[in-house]
């Protein structure tokens, strides 16, 4: 695999900025065209297995800022990104949600963009699925998973396994079931060596901190190298796939502002600690089964429930919640998600490395969040669930129908430790420049060779994982770069 260390100076035909789900995706459809492309990554290269799941030490390696990032708002939102090679796949569930047919009509008609297809798109992720091996856990499941099904089936709500990009090992002896433990098809481990092996450049810890630009072109971009030392790239055209936020960031730092960054989409989620009467817990995976009776608006699933992570689920009420954490091997932690009607800002800001991340929710946001976590732990009662701890200050603790009504009548979303790992909708794609940032393939409007090509396209949030809508696209609009003549002028 061809990784550099990145130098003071490089150049390229394509400047990818970023190496996530939309970077990596672009890079092998740009490199195997013959295209000489240059990825670049603010973080490192961290093998599988090199650190626990869900640890600090991951926190620290893979994600931005240790993974305490926040949108200020009433309340705040704490978010995370990947800040590795692979972006946010290398951190996530690895949960697979092809975009439904039905959103994408929607998308191509509310936002007027051309040729998009959701058949197209659909054959799209066939090929995705192939390439990242999509598939649904072999055997059996973990107990913490069993309990979403449990209690869904108990109260007749639709729910099902969620496929993941995992390879499982085959069996030894063909009487042996399959090996759950799988292996993560992420960027790192799919197509980011498939670009490098096209011949493809990837430079780590090289940040982009602004393009030059000159009447809607871009030739150059300034960067900081690991060592705090300034360098210079040169290209024909850039593809920035920073993700949500950073995307717009480095648009705004580069003097590039229409409608970039004002329309940022997330799924709010809150969440609740489970405890059984048996020892479920499973410290470094996540639930594959998710429940989605009410879905678009409000989904249920699982979350990592490691000591520490199930530490903070009972932190908001720390004061009476405590004692349970003696017990973390009996619990669980659990979300509601809603699709969200409020929208987010990304401001940069002179002097900040860092943007400024907003967001407001809408009263009936505030509203489908209270009613999700009353759904969420009769879920769990349905489920066995001895005691239900919900994530909000004054909130009771739970044991039976008659304390939802009480749980729910304490419940505001200020008191609530409200979060998300999902985020988009920055640079909506579409030819209706007064609500997109940029064409129906990705070029920013106004712009004549710089390109966005990850979450911040997505028109909406989706109301499922982001993450195989925006590969989807990212090699829809890069297939549609080649025919378009790519990098010949």
């Amino acid at each position: 695999m061809s990784m550099q260390r990145a130098t003071a100076t490089m150049d390229a035909d394509v400047l990818i900025v970023g190496t996530g789900a939309g970077g990596a995706t672009t890079a092998a459809i740009l490199a195997e065209a013959g295209l000489d492309v240059l990825l670049v990554e603010e973080g490192d290269w961290v093998e599988q297995g090199a650190v626990v799941p869900f640890s600090l030490d991951q926190m620290d390696r893979q994600y931005r800022s240790g993974g305490v990032t926040v949108a200020l708002g009433m309340p705040s939102i704490a978010y995370t990104e990947g800040c590795c090679a692979g972006g946010g796949t290398e951190v996530n569930s690895g949960l697979y949600w092809r975009p439904p047919g039905e959103l994408l009509a929607r998308w191509r008609e509310q936002f007027d963009i051309s040729d998009f297809d959701p058949d197209d798109l659909l054959a799209i992720a066939d090929e995705v699925e192939a390439d990242i091996s999509v598939s649904t856990v072999p055997g059996g499941h973990t107990s913490p998973s069993e309990v979403l099904r449990r209690g869904a089936d108990a109260l007749g709500w639709r729910n099902g396994e969620i496929p993941r990009w995992m390879k499982y090992p085959p069996s030894k002896l063909a009487s042996e079931p399959r090996s759950a433990v799988g292996e993560r098809q992420s960027m790192t481990r799919t197509y980011l060596p498939r670009a490098m092996k096209a011949g493809a450049r990837l430079a780590l810890r090289c940040r982009v901190d602004r393009l030059v630009t000159n009447a809607g072109s871009a030739r150059s971009a300034v960067t900081t190298l690991g060592d705090g030392s300034r360098g210079e790239i040169t290209f024909r055209d850039v593809f920035v796939c920073g993700g949500a936020i950073q995307s717009p960031a480095l648009l705004q730092r580069s003097g590039i502002r229409g409608h970039i960054g004002r329309t940022l989409a997330v799924h709010p989620t809150v969440k609740l600690a489970a405890r059984f009467a048996d020892a479920l817990n499973v410290p470094d995976d996540v639930p594959v089964h998710q429940v989605k009776e009410f879905a678009p608006h409000l989904s249920f699933g699982g979350s990592a429930s490691n000591p520490g992570l199930v530490a903070l689920a009972l932190l908001d009420q720390w004061a009476t919640f405590k004692h349970a954490i003696t017990q973390w091997r009996n619990i669980s932690v659990y979300y509601a998600a809603i699709t969200s009607e409020g929208r987010g800002r990304v401001r940069s800001l002179p002097g900040l490395k860092d943007p400024l991340v907003t967001y407001g929710l809408t009263h009936r946001d505030r509203e489908l969040l209270r009613s999700g976590l009353g759904r969420l732990a009769l879920l769990m009662l349905e489920a066995g669930a001895t005691d239900v701890y919900p994530s909000f200050k004054g909130a009771p603790v739970v044991r039976n129908r008659r304390d939802l009504a009480t749980m729910q009548g304490a419940f505001t979303a200020a008191r609530a430790s409200v979060m998300t790992v999902h985020l988009c909708s920055t640079v909506p794609m579409g030819e209706i420049e007064g609500k997109c940032g940029a064409d129906s393939f990705g070029r920013v409007h106004g712009c004549r060779n710089i390109y966005v090509n990850d979450a911040s396209l997505l028109p909406t949030a989706p109301g499922v994982n982001p993450q195989a809508s925006v590969m989807a696209v990212a090699i829809r609009n890069a297939r549609r770069f080649l025919d378009a003549g790519g990098c010949r002028g």
